[in-house]
């Protein structure tokens, strides 16, 4: 489980994984598989660049390839961020408010000002990657698998 979430951490790749679920989401004639070339074009990055992290993906079975000729599609995979999804949901649908804001106060009551500046910052990273992994997830996983719709 650990594997993937290394994977998902890097923005490149994230940013990778949201063009192939748009193109999911519009597939039409194409099955949701988009060019190399036009990832590259889409992230305005060089194909050496794009190429490693499709790799990376592609070896958590994120991503699905389909080689014609010399060139490669690619499509979403959306099979393991159901087991992700399957992990995190305990953690999300728990309510931690009432609970974390009193630990919150308490923390900081013992906190000088430079070191709360400092806690805002990492939380505010810790929060951000949150909502971003929970996007990712809640983004690339069908309807029917989410827990409580």
């Amino acid at each position: 489980m650990g594997d993937i979430f290394d994977v998902v951490a890097d923005s490149t790749r994230r940013d990778i994984l949201q063009i192939l679920l748009d193109r999911l989401d519009h597939a039409g004639d194409a099955g949701g598989e988009i060019s190399v070339s036009d990832i590259v074009l889409a992230l305005g990055l060089s194909q050496p660049t794009v190429s490693k992290h499709l790799k990376v993906l592609r070896e958590a079975g994120l991503v699905a390839v389909r080689e014609e000729g010399q060139h490669r599609f690619y499509r979403l995979d959306r099979a393991p961020l159901e087991q992700v999804e399957d992990w995190l949901m305990p953690f999300l649908s728990v309510d931690f408010a009432g609970h974390a804001q009193g630990a919150v106060a308490e923390f900081e009551a013992g906190l000088r000002h430079e070191q709360r500046a400092f806690a805002a910052s990492i939380g505010k990273a810790i929060a951000d990657t949150s909502f971003q992994v929970a996007h990712v997830v809640k983004d690339a996983t069908p309807r029917k698998w989410r827990k409580g719709d």
